[in-house]
């Protein structure tokens, strides 16, 4: 029954422009730049799309750059950020209970999502691990009227040490329920890909008496391979980006960086306690040091032969210029890094299963980066000269796909 005071106009199904809504996750800044690009690949095999974005800060961000539309009613979602970084203290995210821990603010999330695709028919929902929509909508499978399809680059919760048999229970029993859930509805998923390759998956099982996370992987999944979001720049390119960013011909440049969220202030400091100590070692060695979106640059000490800057639109040029780099154990910037060829130490979140496990095995598997747990980051000098190690280090990382955008779209374009 119509509401008073409101006209609603039918129109035939062939008649309406294809629409898509993007949920892209908040955690970081990876999935933003990823699913930009496969949005914009998606326009190419579908010029009539219309993609609305239901996002929260610090993906809007990258999105306002790129010039994509956020539906209004992302102003009602509840900041997932904000949460893990309350989470977060010193280097240190328990990732798995954090996020059990959202439970609140995942159940508003997806009543928001539920209102916007009760006003608006979308012909697909692209959830890149869009926890919320993706459990509720298991749950509520009723609620389901669009073709929906589900992007992630890890499967199956794992156990920190530290957290002992009562956490592996734990991620036993949620590993289940989502086995179960898929068992039990796998109409739900139009399609799942995977951002990445069958062997970046760990292959450990999901829990007692469960499957093997790969081989399940290996049969519920399409792989996509990774999206970097562009092509690694050429040598002319990572000149010009030298060149900008004022690097002399005589200088070595070192990025630090932690990714889109406010977890790695405390590995920001220590890098910046750390300079003066590489710079004794590497006197022609300068820093740029990235804060991210949700750190005030202006938190950090100044040091002599460092630049601090916030948000980075275009950071991946800035790791393709530099001679050697320090960062979190995040996915996406390690990646960037293993494109562009580069050496970088990573630094994992204490108990952060993500970065400990998955991403450690996918960088395993390219023969990138050098791990430093950040307890062996404490002293300057210690990480002055693993970092100086690093510098000049012949590279020989297995090639990072270029084409993993345009193969998830070609794949999210048969629903339409």
């Amino acid at each position: 029954m119509a509401m008073p005071g409101r006209s609603h106009t039918w129109v035939r199904a062939q008649r309406r422009p294809r629409r898509a809504l993007f949920l892209s996750s908040p955690i970081g800044l990876g999935h933003a730049r990823r699913d930009v690009a496969i949005a914009q690949e998606l326009r190419r095999l579908h010029p009539d799309l219309q993609i609305d974005w239901l996002a929260q800060h610090p993906v809007t961000r990258v999105l306002a750059k790129a010039g994509e539309p956020v539906h209004p009613a992302s102003a009602f979602l509840a900041n997932e950020s904000a949460h893990i970084e309350d989470e977060s203290a010193d280097h240190d995210l328990h990732a798995f209970q954090a996020i059990r821990r959202m439970d609140e603010i995942l159940v508003n999330n997806f009543m928001v999502f539920n209102d916007v695709v009760d006003e608006t028919y979308y012909d697909l929902v692209i959830g890149d691990e869009a926890w919320d929509v993706d459990y509720f909508l298991h749950e509520n499978p009723e609620l389901k009227r669009f073709a929906f399809a589900w992007l992630t680059d890890f499967v199956g919760w794992l156990p920190m040490p530290e957290g002992g048999d009562a956490e592996a229970a734990l991620t036993a029993d949620y590993n289940a329920e989502m086995l179960e859930q898929r068992a039990r509805y796998r109409r739900l998923r139009d399609r799942s890909i995977f951002v990445g390759n069958p062997d970046d998956v760990v292959d450990e099982p999901f829990g007692a008496g469960l499957p093997r996370i790969r081989e399940w992987t290996e049969a519920q999944f399409d792989f996509a391979g990774y999206v970097t979001g562009f092509e690694p720049p050429s040598a002319e390119e990572r000149v010009g980006a030298r060149r900008r960013l004022g690097v002399g011909a005589d200088e070595l440049l070192c990025v630090v960086t932690v990714g889109g969220s406010g977890v790695g202030r405390a590995l920001l400091h220590r890098v910046m306690d750390s300079i003066p100590a590489a710079r004794r070692l590497r006197p022609e060695l300068r820093f740029l040091v990235v804060t991210g979106p949700r750190i005030d640059p202006a938190e950090l000490p100044r040091r002599r032969g460092a630049s601090v800057r916030g948000f980075v639109p275009d950071l991946y040029l800035a790791l393709a210029a530099c001679d050697v780099a320090v960062v979190q154990g995040g996915l996406t910037t390690c990646m960037e890094l293993t494109a562009a060829r580069r050496p970088f130490l990573y630094v994992p979140l204490e108990n952060h299963f993500e970065q400990n496990f998955h991403v450690r095995r996918r960088l395993d598997n390219y023969g990138a980066g050098r791990c430093v747990r950040y307890a062996e980051a404490s002293d300057p000098e210690t990480l002055a000269a693993a970092l100086v190690a690093e510098l000049g280090r012949e590279v020989a990382y297995r090639p990072v796909e270029t084409d993993g955008a345009a193969r998830a779209a070609a794949m999210l374009a048969e629903l339409l």
